[in-house]
């Protein structure tokens, strides 16, 4: 929480250097639209990643079991992990430096640029630096999912529909599937084969582009927000 909390100062710093503005224009404060957005965030997220991960198990012809170890404790150990990752990387690529690019550079190229840098982040996160076929995958995946983020943010001109993408999605992967930092947790694949390699490509296809083109169409039926 300490590194969180340092980024919140050094937003308000940049905000106040750059914008002469407070945190309050990244769209902390809570409306009625910005709740909607949180939820929505949370169950379109959550939906994408659990259909994945039950085709993938369906179609390599494993099962998902319940994880005998897992507790309550660990339940609630990994929604907190996954929420401080969450708002920290948000904080960092969705927060104070994205609204001033986008009020210096424009919408487009801030979300670009955003989004490559959260690509790039992940090499360093993963540990990937000097494979180039996983750094090519690993920037291509969190890449469209940074630019989802950031143009949710742009839009939405608030951080609760990008929070609740973000923390919606790493929680049913990491926490709920065990596709993640924190090893075995609530359902683990048992005896599950290699997918072949056309229906390889399609799972990863429909888990890297149908969250984004759901929020696509969300956000062009969305009501404009009533707080600033």
């Amino acid at each position: 929480m300490l590194g969180i909390l340092i980024e919140l100062i050094v937003s308000w710093m940049l905000m106040w250097l750059f914008e002469k503005k407070h945190l309050s224009a990244l769209g902390f404060l809570p409306s009625p639209e910005r709740l909607r957005d949180l939820v929505f965030g949370l169950a379109a997220s959550a939906i994408i990643p659990t259909i994945y991960y039950l085709l993938i198990g369906y179609m390599s012809g494993g099962n998902w079991i319940i994880n005998e170890q897992f507790s309550l404790q660990l339940f609630f150990s990994g929604a907190w992990w996954t929420m401080k990752s969450v708002l920290f990387e948000e904080l960092i690529f969705r927060g104070a430096l994205l609204y001033i690019a986008i009020s210096k550079v424009g919408i487009k190229w801030a979300c670009i640029i955003s989004a490559a840098s959260f690509g790039i982040y992940h090499w360093f996160s993963f540990n990937i630096l000097g494979d180039p076929g996983q750094m090519v995958m690993i920037f291509f995946v969190t890449g469209i999912g940074g630019l989802m983020f950031a143009y949710a943010f742009a839009v939405t001109k608030s951080l609760y529909l990008p929070i609740g993408l973000h923390y919606g999605y790493n929680f049913i992967s990491t926490v709920i599937f065990s596709n993640g930092p924190l090893g075995e947790q609530a359902l683990i694949l048992e005896n599950g084969s290699q997918v072949g390699a056309i229906l390889s490509t399609g799972f990863f296809l429909f888990q890297v582009l149908a969250l984004p083109l759901i929020v696509v169409w969300y956000l062009k039926t969305r009501r404009q927000p009533n707080v600033t």
